[in-house]
């Protein structure tokens, strides 16, 4: 945590893409706390924070945005996606007891 992270123009050049792609990368990551900016040092890589739920559930909603999409396009109704849900969540609650 606290590692300089490298400059737009860098990872840009590194990468061969355009460094207003790089920009919007690092702009979001900082959004999502994953980076701070500190006047007068630069980009760096920050500490990880405790998540909040309000956080979480905001992470999710493009997920379940995107799922809801596609089961309504497919004709699934809200209960069987409901019941894959808890199918799912199940199944990795038990993976990870063991």
């Amino acid at each position: 945590m606290g590692q300089p992270f490298p400059s737009v123009r860098t990872i840009a050049s590194d990468l061969k893409i355009h460094p207003n792609t790089v920009h919007k990368v690092i702009q979001l990551l900082i959004e999502e706390r994953w980076l701070e900016v500190r006047p007068g040092i630069g980009t760096a890589v920050a500490s990880r924070p405790k998540a909040r739920s309000v956080d979480g559930r905001r992470l999710l909603r493009s997920d379940v945005d995107r799922l809801v999409a596609k089961a309504q396009r497919i004709d699934v109704g809200l209960q069987d996606v409901m019941d894959e849900l808890t199918k799912q969540w199940s199944k990795l609650e038990h993976s990870q007891e063991d």
